[in-house]
């Protein structure tokens, strides 16, 4: 079960919001990258059965994670998402998109943490608040871990809803990660506007036909 100390830490250091920042869908093959702000006060705490079932969203079943999300908005003081599609990831690259969307994220906020706590190795560049990146973060520290069932369930939304618009492509199945099926689609159909085309096997393509040229 995951403990607030490192929140606790900074709450007793003078700080009096705390936002913990996660996204998902850097791998995928199609789709946006979605991040997430789980803001919490000093006076939160994890009271009940399920607060201890908060994990890293990779460790949950789909079925845990719905439940949460549902939990997690009710019990912490505030929470957003942001949103950046593919066409944006292939013009500026999956990093700088998944920054853009946890900066989304964070001013979509009415309630402003002022620390925030970033699952990964880099910082948040942009933002005006302080602020520590922690690698594994998502499996070290509540907030961060929070925010990644919030990223996570609201992403896999949104494919759900690729899916009806593209059925070929199965994405409800895969949520657009590059399994075998998504490839065997892909192969048979080619992309659909919601591929990342500056992502491989795209990009396999456009150098082979460089190479023949």
């Amino acid at each position: 079960m995951l403990d607030l100390i490192s929140e606790g830490k900074i709450f007793k250091s003078g700080y009096h919001l705390v936002g913990g920042i996660d996204e998902a869908g850097r791998g995928p093959l199609a789709g946006p990258v979605v991040a997430a702000c789980v803001v919490i006060g000093p006076n939160f705490q994890i009271d009940s059965d399920e607060l201890k079932l908060v994990a890293d969203s990779k460790k949950l079943s789909p079925k845990k994670r719905e439940l949460l999300f549902k939990i997690i908005k009710e019990k912490v003081e505030a929470v957003e998402i942001g949103v950046v599609n593919n066409r944006v990831i292939d013009k500026i690259n999956i990093l700088q998109s998944t920054f853009a969307a946890m900066r989304q994220s964070l001013e979509r906020l009415t309630l402003q943490p002022d620390y925030l706590l970033i699952d990964g190795n880099l910082k948040l560049p942009g933002v005006k608040q302080e602020q520590k990146a922690v690698i594994d973060g998502d499996a070290k520290i509540f907030c961060i871990a929070a925010a990644s069932i919030i990223a996570k369930v609201s992403r896999d939304w949104l494919m759900l809803e690729a899916d009806k618009k593209y059925p070929e492509y199965e994405f409800a199945q895969h949520k657009g990660y590059g399994t075998k099926r998504h490839l065997e689609r892909i192969k048979e159909f080619g992309p659909c506007p919601l591929h990342r085309l500056s992502f491989a096997p795209f990009t396999i393509k456009k150098d082979k036909k460089k190479s023949a040229s």
